[in-house]
């Protein structure tokens, strides 16, 4: 560029006229979503040295940056990813609340009137329409079990679906971060100085919107890529590379799912976003659950058959039991990895108070066993001698030995409400007396009194083993109502500081509109008057 007035003129309106184009495409982009208002720097250019002074030679654009702030980028992106577990978590945990606690669909209702009809039989042990209502209730006492059980599953495979449908998202905003690092590595330019914002900003949006589903931590390179990690530092995206989320299935359930990369479970590596969100429910409010419906079924059929088969029925014989669990009482998975080895497990009456609402997990290694109880992870003393034994209300027998070393899952709780049963359908089978006569109610009495009987852990009943979980479910779910509603206010609050900070402001865009035209037009001046000047010497000179 030519230094004097004329050159100086001409640099001042190439600038104005980048800085009006720059609020042009501001003004443009004003609901672009994503969009950072851009601006226009511009630098002093090079003085020259004449005459033993330095003379300024106008003005450079240096640069075209947009409003960023790192600060303000990761609070965004840290309170969408609570917001995003927090929304989750509280919407599934609401739907468990409402199940449980409602009188038409949870347990409650159904236990009375079972143990209600239990006392008609007791106060008229011969009614054979009394005998009836009791296998009606029965009936429909399982039946129930069997339904709650149903609707946790479909909430769990609701969940599973949604986690699939995150992980399909996660998958695709990797893929598209990688491209745009790609892109922006090849289009930075200035030695790292000059950058695509418009990149930039979709790159941005695409981070956040990943965020949402799961957390994530960020660290930029020289080039303007950056690297994305989850977790413990597992890099999800490296340059222009990324990692694959996948969702497989649990060896002992197919419908536990575990969200793995690179081979490993990183399901609990997340501390937020909806897919932890998902996850942290499933463990947190939904398994817990199953297990405690689990356990109030298992107890309640265990310990009423226990009772009514010290009875005699109506026909003289001996009480049968009243409930049983099909396919099988006590399910036990053998890992993938076991070479042989056979075990099975039972109930146990005598110690059905000590059984706990948990699978468990039953190692093998140079010829012992030890048992983990995996709701607490805590180690369960086993008797000396081996198996089998009894502990924790089961009985745990060997079929056949292992070979080298074995783990086993056993899940007394998990399936019990599913698969509970009612195994009486002829009223006269109920065993209401003692065998001191088949018309007097000594037996019944004893199967009423099971109702308020401190029969499960900790010296709970039925009902309050049920209504603990009842309470336990709904205080979560009103942790997570107030958790969601100060989640959304601090995201709020985060996008908010965002579009202050780097949204368009039509006014002030207006104003610099005014104030770029004013300089242009007084650029545009001082050329006019330059001309004038330089004909003014032409003439002088001819």
């Amino acid at each position: 560029m030519p230094s004097g007035i004329l050159g100086t003129a001409l640099t001042g309106l190439m600038a104005f006229q980048r800085s009006m184009q720059t609020t042009s495409n501001n003004v443009a982009n004003v609901n672009t979503e994503g969009y950072s208002r851009q601006n226009t720097n511009l630098e002093s250019a090079n003085t020259t040295f004449s005459d033993g002074n330095y003379v300024g030679n106008g003005v450079n654009v240096s640069n075209v940056t947009r409003s960023y702030d790192q600060f303000i980028s990761n609070n965004i992106r840290t309170t969408a990813s609570a917001l995003g577990s927090a929304d989750r978590f509280q919407s599934m945990t609401a739907q468990v609340d409402n199940l449980m606690a409602n009188p038409d669909t949870g347990m409650a209702s159904s236990m009375k009137a079972f143990f209600s009809a239990t006392n008609g039989v007791a106060s008229d042990p011969t009614s054979i329409p009394a005998r009836q209502v009791m296998v009606t209730a029965s009936n429909t006492l399982t039946s129930q079990f069997n339904n709650v059980s149903s609707q946790l599953e479909n909430l769990r495979a609701n969940n599973n679906a949604y986690m699939q449908t995150n992980i399909d998202s996660i998958n695709s905003y990797t893929q598209s971060i990688a491209d745009l690092n790609s892109k922006i590595a090849s289009a930075t330019r200035g030695g790292g100085s000059q950058f695509p914002n418009n990149l930039l900003d979709q790159r941005d949006q695409l981070l956040a919107k990943l965020s949402e589903n799961i957390d994530v931590s960020t660290l930029t390179r020289p080039d303007g890529s950056v690297d994305v990690f989850i977790g413990q530092g597992q890099a999800l995206i490296s340059g222009d590379s990324r990692s694959t989320l996948t969702l497989s299935s649990s060896t002992t359930d197919p419908m536990q799912k575990n969200v793995m990369m690179n081979g490993y479970d990183v399901s609990n590596q997340f501390a937020s976003g909806s897919l932890s969100g998902a996850v942290k429910f499933r463990d947190q409010v939904l398994d817990p659950a199953q297990q405690q419906l689990g356990l109030v079924a298992a107890g309640l059929g265990i310990a009423f058959n226990e009772v009514h088969k010290q009875g005699i029925d109506l026909n003289g014989a001996a009480g049968r039991d009243m409930f049983s669990f099909q396919p099988t009482e006590i399910p036990v998975y053998a890992n993938n990895g076991n070479n042989g080895g056979g075990i099975t497990a039972t109930f146990d009456r005598a110690t059905l108070n000590q059984l706990h609402a948990s699978d468990y997990r039953l190692d093998y290694t140079a010829g012992a066993y030890s048992l983990t109880r995996l709701s607490d992870n805590s180690k369960v003393m086993l008797p000396t001698g081996g198996l089998p034994t009894t502990v924790d209300g089961m009985t745990i027998t060997e079929t056949s030995v292992p070979v080298g070393t074995a783990s086993f899952m056993i899940r007394p709780t998990y399936q019990a409400a599913k698969n509970i049963t009612s195994g009486i359908v002829d009223p006269n089978q109920i065993a209401a007396a003692d065998g001191n006569g088949m018309g007097e109610n000594v037996n019944a009495l004893a199967l009423a009194r099971l109702e308020t009987e401190s029969t499960l852990v900790e010296g709970k009943s039925f009902n309050q083993s049920y209504q603990q979980m009842v309470a336990r479910v709904g205080t979560s779910a009103n942790a997570a109502s107030v958790s969601l509603s100060a989640q959304k206010a601090l995201n709020n609050q985060a996008v908010e500081a965002r579009a202050n900070f780097a949204g368009v402001n039509l006014d002030e865009e207006a104003a610099n509109l005014i104030k770029f035209q004013n300089a242009y037009q007084a650029s545009s001046q001082v050329i006019a008057i330059s001309r004038s000047l330089f004909d003014s010497l032409l003439a002088a000179v001819r």
